[in-house]
């Protein structure tokens, strides 16, 4: 059974180019990767907030965050939600 991934983003360049490059680079064998969008789904900044996401593009996979780049601290995706 694969092990779940999420990665959070708020839509920027940045953070497509990272769910381009490293959310699908993922075997789908190993990692069932869920895709946030914090801009489209607000509600979900406290979900990442809680999961230890500092900033976005960030990838967590088994409860460990992974920050890939720097496109927006998640307190400024908070600020614009």
């Amino acid at each position: 059974m694969p092990q779940k991934a999420t990665f959070y983003h708020a839509g920027c360049a940045v953070c497509v180019a990272a769910e381009q490059q490293v959310a699908q680079a993922l075997d789908p064998q190993r990692y069932e990767v869920e895709i946030v969008h914090l801009g489209a789904d607000k509600a979900r900044i406290a979900e990442a907030d809680a999961a230890g996401v500092a900033s976005v593009p960030a990838l967590v996979i088994d409860g460990v965050p992974y920050h890939i780049n720097f496109g927006a601290s998640l307190a400024d995706v908070r600020g614009a939600a």
